[in-house]
């Protein structure tokens, strides 16, 4: 058994299975609409989630974890370990990273318990779970396992384009002024997360722009250890088909997967977002 022991939260596109192989503790993701409550593992929910905030418009509030689901799960490996890293999605989107910390706190002096914003979302987080998990298995120190992580969340890059202005305003990422104009016009913002907050780049006219844009960050790239598509659906569309055939260009030995993006990214950007997560692999290490 590991002596660090690896918690993240729901945001993390992370299987039951590979949870459980890794000795990953996942704190459930819970969601407030109005009256109802979504959470982790009620199946296919941020997919049923994102075709609610479509049809509605309706405002999603993250509710947890909480508190006192971090201090539970802390409590819980305390009882077999004296080291703890707690990693989670950007604090820019969502109050989990401070919830972490304050359970942290209480165990001051009984558990070190390193929480790490991780900057990211979805599978970016995943990226930097796994591999804290692979090294903690391995045995390496939990000094060791903070250093590599910190060192690949620079490595990690999310842009994406997005019909929502209303989501956007309601986020506080542009003006309701902006919010009218741009509807008027049709403009998409094109936007990426940079240390952890989600930013507006530029403006483009339509989602065929959007997509070149997409397409235009990618190949930026000389090499990348793994990209992904980020859509509301998991159906494959026109989009993701073109989209893929466009970045084989690039990467012709890579699979493209497609995710649906979380609730906590929707909150911010809407229902109908079209993006990638690219992760560039750990950094080379120079010969002495």
């Amino acid at each position: 058994m590991p002596r660090t022991r690896i918690v993240t939260d729901g945001d993390a596109v992370i299987t039951p299975k590979t949870a459980q192989r890794l000795g990953i503790s996942v704190v459930p993701l819970t969601v407030r609409v109005g009256g109802e409550v979504y959470q982790d593992g009620n199946g296919g929910w941020n997919e049923a989630l994102l075709a609610r905030m479509e049809a509605e418009r309706i405002s999603v509030e993250i509710a947890g974890p909480t508190v006192a689901d971090f201090r539970a799960v802390y409590n819980r490996l305390s009882r077999i370990t004296d080291r703890i890293i707690s990693i989670h999605s950007s604090d820019h989107l969502s109050p989990i990273v401070r919830n972490a910390r304050a359970a942290a706190a209480e165990f001051l002096g009984r558990c070190d318990i390193a929480v790490i914003d991780s900057q990211t979302t979805s599978l970016g987080l995943s990226i930097l779970v796994e591999q804290a998990a692979k090294m903690a298995q391995a045995g390496v120190s939990q000094e060791g396992i903070l250093r590599t992580v910190r060192g690949m969340i620079r490595r990690i890059y999310v842009v994406m384009f997005t019909d929502s202005l209303d989501y956007l305003e309601r986020s506080g990422l542009i003006s309701p002024a902006q919010c009218i104009l741009g509807t008027m016009l049709g403009i998409k913002p094109f936007l990426s997360i940079e240390e952890g907050e989600i930013i507006p780049m530029e403006k483009v006219r339509s989602r065929d722009k959007g997509l070149d844009k997409l397409v235009e960050f990618a190949g930026e790239f000389t090499a990348v250890d793994q990209i992904a598509i980020l859509q509301p659906t998991s159906r494959p569309t026109s989009e993701t088909a073109l989209l893929r055939d466009r970045l084989r260009s690039f990467f012709p030995d890579k699979e493209f997967p497609v995710l649906v993006y979380g609730p906590l990214l929707a909150s911010h950007i809407g229902p109908d977002s079209l993006g990638l997560i690219i992760y560039e692999g750990l950094e080379p290490v120079e010969s002495p």
